[in-house]
C-alpha cells in the first residue's frame, strides 16, 4: 500500500533532506551512493562519489541506488536494516533495463534534484510463513508476497481474508498479493490490476488458475489479513516469497500490510510515481 506525500520541504516531519527538522541545503546533503554489481552501475557510482563524496550508508541523509528496479527493491531493503522505524529515503537512478521505479540517470544537479523531489511513502507486505516443520519466517514484501507451486503439479490452495473463507479451494500455479507499488511488476505480468496511489487496495492475483476457472482475483481493503492455506502440501508442495526471501515447503501464509514500517521512495517532479502508474494504465 501506498501514499502520496507533499512535496518534501512542504512537511518537515517527512522531509529525509532534514532529519533534525532543520532546513539543510542541497550541497550539505549526505548522500550514500550504491551500486548493483554491473559494469554501467559501478561506473556511474565512481564518477557520482567523486564528484559529491560518499556518506557511510548509517550517516546518510539519502540513499542514491543506481541499477534496476530489482536493485532498488534490495537498497529499500538495506535501509530498513539501517533503521527499521526511521529508515532514510532512496532516491534511485536508472542503470538498468526497465527502470519503472527510478529516475533518469544524469550526473548534474544531483543535489538540487534531490532537494527538489517528491516523496512517496511505502508500506511493504508483511509475510509470516509457516513450513511443514512448524518453523515460522517472517519476511517484508514492497512489491508483493507470492505462493507458487515447487514441483510439475498445480498446488491446491484455500483463501481465507478476514476469517471468512472466500475460495475453499483454488487450483493454480499459485496466487499473490500485491501492493500498488507492487502492481504493475509480476501482479500485472499475471493480468492482475494496476492500482493508482491511495486506492486503499491490495490486488489478490491468481497465477495461472485452473479451477475456478473464471476467478480473476479480487482487490481487498489494505487493512485486510489475508490467509492462504496449502491443501495437499506433501503432494503438491509450495514456497512462499516476499521480494527476495523465499521460504519452501509451507503449509500456511499469512499476509497483512505493514502499517507500523514506511520507507520513503524519491521521485523527480515531471515524472512522479502516481503520474507513472497512470500512464501505464494506457499503455498499448
Amino acid at each position: 500500500m501506498t501514499e502520496t506525500a507533499a512535496k518534501l520541504p512542504a512537511d518537515p516531519t517527512l522531509d529525509p533532506l532534514a532529519p533534525d527538522h532543520s532546513a539543510r541545503k542541497p550541497a550539505d546533503l549526505r548522500i550514500a551512493f550504491c551500486a548493483a554489481n554491473t559494469e554501467e552501475a559501478m561506473r556511474a557510482r565512481t564518477r557520482l562519489v567523486h564528484r559529491y563524496g560518499n556518506a557511510p550508508l548509517e550517516d546518510a541523509d539519502v540513499v542514491v541506488a543506481l541499477g534496476g528496479d530489482g536493485f532498488l527493491l534490495e537498497t529499500l531493503h538495506r535501509a530498513l536494516k539501517r533503521d527499521g522505524q526511521n529508515p532514510p529515503p532512496v532516491y534511485g537512478m536508472n542503470r538498468g533495463s526497465v527502470g519503472f521505479l527510478l529516475n533518469v540517470f544524469r550526473e548534474d544537479e544531483l543535489a538540487e534534484r534531490l532537494a527538489s523531489a517528491q516523496s512517496v511513502k511505502l508500506h511493504p507486505l508483511r509475510m509470516r510463513a509457516t513450513r511443514c516443520n512448524g518453523e515460522q519466517i517472517e519476511a517484508l514484501g514492497i512489491n508483493e508476497v507470492s505462493m507458487l507451486r515447487e514441483t510439475r503439479q498445480a498446488s491446491k490452495l484455500r483463501i481465507t481474508v478476514d476469517g471468512v473463507v472466500r475460495l475453499p479451494e483454488l487450483i493454480c500455479d499459485g496466487v499473490l498479493v500485491a501492493t500498488p507499488a507492487g502492481s504493475t511488476a509480476y501482479n500485472l505480468s499475471a493480468h492482475g490490476p494496476i492500482i493508482p496511489l491511495g486506492a486503499g487496495v491490495l490486488a489478490l492475483t491468481p497465477i495461472s488458475s485452473f479451477r475456478p476457472r473464471r476467478w480473476r482475483g479480487a482487490l481487498l481493503p489494505h487493512s485486510s489479513k489475508i490467509t492462504v492455506d496449502i491443501l495437499e502440501e506433501v503432494k503438491r508442495p509450495v514456497s512462499a516469497v516476499a521480494d527476495s526471501t523465499e521460504v519452501r515447503e509451507v503449509i500456511r501464509v499469512d499476509v497483512e500490510e505493514a502499517r507500523d514500517v514506511a520507507l520513503t521512495l524519491l521521485f523527480d517532479p515531471e515524472l512522479n510515481f502516481e503520474e507513472r502508474i497512470l500512464k501505464e494504465q494506457f499503455s498499448p
